[in-house]
């Protein structure tokens, strides 16, 4: 939890800082200007460091240090492995263990993960798309063991499968039966841990790959319809699933245009909801989401740049009215963060919330003519991006016909080109260029852990009651055929020792895999 705000807000020079300012207020349709009342003057952010390498006891060693440090919140990284669904012993993860998130087989690793951290009372963000289900099945057993009450756990998995399709390829099943298994999160979620988001309806990858901020608001509310309708489409009520869907964007480095971005997705996720799906809640018209400043904006040249980049796009969005907030450490162009580089974005953040005086009153650039100017733009440039994809089918049949990709790709191309000709400045890669006189230090990963990992999965195969597991995982495979719910027999299989890879094998099986 975030640190109690203060009770009394004024200036350095002792001038009055009221809540809100203008005519307009905050907590009423269409939510311009923030999704609750207070904002930040009640509750910070969420101050989440993503972290995860190596193995799950060197990542559990982070956790305690950036909790110890002032984080309000995890954020677990996974490796490709765990993100495609293999074992740490298959073939295709030969070298990638470890490498780029935690490598998580089996719930013994989870229990190595959070020891000695309480699920009930700290809220997890997880990164994880096509094994989402894996994944919440995992976090959901670990907090049995330690006797949590469901009812209180908090966390969001990021379960966005359709832009990995669009723009970062860590997909395994086709996209019709990824949205299955969505849904089957969705309903199952609403009726077991009606506390936790479902899923992360993410633009940070989309803007990542080289998409421009009207792209990103486009392509993520569309895909956030269509995540809508598919739920509506298996009987789901949209009150009983809309207010636990968030949002992830990306805090870029065009200071004000990102302001405006923000601001714009969410008046135009609570109009599109209106308008097209009539809620009765408020809360399914509200667009709450986290953000993550720009991986792609850090340069491996003179990294301590980085640092200034990261700050400016952290003002970006809490000034935009984030829910929650990673920072990004100077170093990551070149490699995992080391701690106290990861302590530095933390800090980062905390500059920003206790000294800068940005968090005491409510969407403090609203009547800037610029920043108001720039968020009608923006929403009337995404709308009738989003009207193009409707025109084609929706989402899905968009990125099937590859729309996104190749609008995306045109972007990117649009910007390299800027940047190969000097007509927009990257400090220290095109203009203001040092020789680099000092090695920095970064996180290298011991490649014995590999071993050791695939050692303790082996063991875990050998050690469990095999019958037990083999039978849970035929039962999963059935009610992938029948279409029952998938989540009960996961989680089951995950009680019984079955391991990540065997879990996604056997819906490869029923599913096929995207692409094959």
């Amino acid at each position: 939890m975030s640190k109690q705000r203060k009770n009394k807000f004024e200036t350095s020079s002792a001038i009055p800082v009221e809540r809100i300012y203008g005519p307009e207020n905050s907590d009423t349709f269409p939510y311009t200007r923030g999704v609750y009342s207070e904002m930040y003057r009640s509750r910070l952010w969420t101050m989440r460091q993503y972290a995860g390498f190596a193995s799950a006891a060197e990542s559990n060693k982070r956790y305690k240090y950036l909790l110890a440090s002032g984080t309000t919140g995890l954020s677990v990284a996974f490796d490709l492995p765990t993100q495609i669904g293999y074992d740490s012993d298959h073939e295709i993860a030969r070298g990638e263990v470890g490498r780029v998130g935690v490598p998580i087989d089996s719930l013994e690793d989870f229990d190595i993960l959070f020891d000695g951290i309480d699920l009930e009372k700290i809220s997890t963000s997880m990164t994880i798309n096509a094994t989402a289900s894996i994944l919440l099945a995992l976090y959901v057993a670990k907090a049995k063991r330690q006797g949590a009450d469901l009812k209180k756990l908090s966390g969001t998995i990021q379960n966005d499968v359709l832009k990995e399709y669009a723009a970062r390829g860590t997909y395994i099943y086709p996209p019709r039966e990824s949205m299955r298994i969505v849904t089957d999160i969705f309903s199952w979620c609403s009726a077991e841990l009606p506390q936790w988001n479902t899923i992360s309806i993410s633009g940070y990858h989309i803007r990542e790959a080289g998409s421009t901020a009207v792209e990103e608001i486009a392509f993520t509310l569309a895909n956030g319809l269509a995540y809508v309708q598919a739920a509506l489409d298996v009987g789901l009520n949209i009150d009983a699933f809309a207010p636990r869907l968030s949002f992830f964007f990306n805090a870029h480095s065009n200071f004000f245009e990102e302001i405006a971005k923000f601001r714009a997705a969410r008046k135009l996720w609570a109009v599109l909801m209106k308008e097209r799906f009539d809620p009765k809640k408020e809360e399914s018209m509200k667009l709450r989401f986290h953000s993550q400043t720009a991986g792609s904006t850090l340069t491996a040249q003179q990294i301590e740049n980085n640092i200034v980049r990261t700050t400016i796009e952290a003002m970006a969005a809490v000034l935009g009215g984030t829910q929650s907030l990673h920072t990004n450490s100077k170093d990551e162009a070149l490699a995992l963060p080391t701690a106290d580089a990861a302590r530095t974005a933390l800090r980062t953040q905390q500059v920003i919330a206790y000294e800068s005086g940005i968090a005491d009153t409510v969407d403090p650039l609203a009547g800037s003519y610029y920043v108001e100017h720039l968020t009608e733009e923006l929403y009337n440039r995404s709308l009738e991006l989003i009207k193009q994809i409707d025109d084609l089918g929706g989402a899905v049949k968009a990125i099937e016909a590859g729309f996104y990709q190749e609008r995306i790709a045109r972007s990117a191309f649009e910007w390299q080109k800027k940047v190969d000709a000097k007509e927009e400045i990257v400090v220290g890669v095109n203009e203001f260029i040092e020789a680099e006189s000092v090695e920095p230090e970064i996180l290298k990963i011991d490649p014995k852990l590999e071993k050791e990992q695939v050692t303790r999965l082996q063991a875990l195969r050998t050690r469990r009651d095999n019958a037990k597991t083999m039978s849970s995982l035929a039962a999963l495979e059935a009610a992938a055929r029948d279409g029952s719910n998938l989540m009960p027999h996961i989680i089951h299989s995950i009680e019984v020792d079955g391991t990540l890879g065997e879990i996604a094998d056997t819906m490869r099986k029923v599913f096929g895999e995207y692409g094959s």
